[in-house]
This record gives C-alpha cells, sequence and structure tokens, in this order.
C-alpha cells in the first residue's frame, strides 16, 4: 500500500512535534520521552482513516458502561456547542478497541477520560483529556473548538487539576491566566484521534519488536514504518 501523508500541519497558534520514546537503535530518544518534529515522522496512509479503526480489526459489541459515559461527555459539550469526533467515541465505547492504546503502551500510559475543560487559550474551545503517562510526564487531549473541528494535542500539564486547585485557592503549577504560557504548553501532536491512536499503535508494538530482537518477524506495515528510519541495506 502507497503511503500518502495525511494533514500535519498544525492550527495556526499551535507548534507541534510528536511525543513519544525511542525505537530502539533506530530512533534515538534522551529521556523517558522526546519531542519529534512532524517532518521527521513516516507519512501515514489517510485514506484507512474513516473512523471505524478497521487496521484494528472488529470493533466487536458496545459496553454499556461505557456508552453510557460518552453519552454524558457528548451532552456537556453538546451544551457548549462542541461534539464529540465519531472515530473517538467508537474508540471508546467498543469492547474490542478500547483500552488498546493501554495494551500496547511501553510506558505505562493509560485511558483516563476528563470532563470538558475550558481551554486555557482561546474562548468557546474546550480540552477532554483521554490519555496519560503513569507518572504524567505528558497528558493528551481532545481539542474541540466550535463547528466541529477537533484535533489532538498534548501537555506535560494536567488541566483538570490545574482547574480544581485554581477554584479552591490552591497554588498551581502554572498561570492559567498567561495565554503565552499556556500556548507554549499545548503542542498539536495529530489531525484527528484515530490518526493519534495508529501512530502510537504502531509505534509502541514496533518499540517491543525491536527491543525483542524480532525484526525478522515484523509485520509488513511495522516494517515499512521502520524502513523510514532504516531503509532496506542502509547502515543502522
Amino acid at each position: 500500500m502507497s503511503e500518502q501523508p495525511g494533514s500535519l500541519l498544525p492550527p495556526s497558534g499551535f507548534d507541534a512535534a510528536w511525543c513519544a520514546t525511542d525505537l530502539g537503535k533506530y530512533r534515538a530518544c534522551r529521556y523517558t520521552y522526546e519531542y519529534y518534529s512532524l517532518e521527521s515522522l513516516p507519512p501515514l496512509d489517510s485514506s484507512q482513516f474513516t473512523g471505524v479503526f478497521r487496521w484494528l480489526g472488529d470493533a466487536g459489541a458496545p459496553i454499556p458502561r461505557q456508552v453510557r459515559k460518552l453519552n454524558g461527555l457528548a451532552r456537556d459539550l453538546a451544551a457548549r456547542g462542541l461534539t464529540l469526533p465519531r472515530d473517538f467515541v467508537t474508540f471508546q465505547t467498543t469492547e474490542n478497541l478500547y483500552g488498546s492504546l493501554d495494551e500496547v503502551s511501553v510506558t505505562g500510559c493509560w485511558t483516563s477520560i476528563s470532563d470538558p475543560l475550558p481551554s486555557p487559550v482561546e474562548p468557546g474551545a474546550f480540552l477532554v483529556r483521554f490519555f496519560r503517562d503513569q507518572q504524567d510526564c505528558v497528558i493528551w487531549y481532545l481539542y474541540l473548538r466550535p463547528m466541529s473541528e477537533v484535533f489532538v494535542v498534548y501537555s506535560h500539564l494536567d488541566y483538570e487539576f490545574e482547574y480544581e486547585a485554581w477554584r479552591e485557592g490552591e497554588e498551581t503549577q502554572t498561570d492559567l491566566g498567561d495565554a503565552e504560557e499556556q500556548r507554549a504548553a499545548i503542542l498539536w501532536c495529530a489531525p484527528s484521534f484515530e490518526e493519534f491512536a495508529h501512530r502510537f499503535w504502531i509505534e509502541n508494538r514496533l518499540w517491543h519488536a525491536v527491543d525483542d530482537r524480532e525484526l525478522p518477524l515484523l509485520e509488513p506495515r511495522l516494517q515499512d514504518y521502520l524502513n523510514h528510519y532504516a531503509p532496506p541495506g542502509a547502515p543502522v
């Protein structure tokens, strides 16, 4: 399958980078996570992102408790003129998709869905946390704007905690009223939830393969991704 780059142009006002860990000797990482420029990433086949996650197989049956939770979140957002993306709802409410990123994460990341959180940089926009590192080194959010514009961002800040501390008059890690500081703390990383999930899933599976020295057993889509960093025949 030919690779076609997706939309990797971040919205105006946001810096962009992919936050991830190493891929063994093929991509270095100085700490637990590194910020990688969008230009350095392997392109993805945008035609596969149809909102049903066919690359993960059959979605399976709905999970009633998750359906109730996402319906409640959708109502909260609708009252603010915002809409949850269908791909996110599908992923978080079906038995064969929900938790897939937790299972593959090599750094102990886990699903953690928050209530709507006001964007500290843009009136009318909201954040919904959906995924976090086990030590909160990085936290991923849906960023929702009016007119159904939604993309994925991440930050080192847990905005749910920051807003709770601010409301209770406690000390916060950041100045929520400083728009410049907040823009520096929020980085764009994917144009849709499914594209984020796909790249995260591919890279974390690939990390296991590289670490376990199972490269000869790589399935084609993993090998194609790795070839971006180490083309066949190139020294590594």
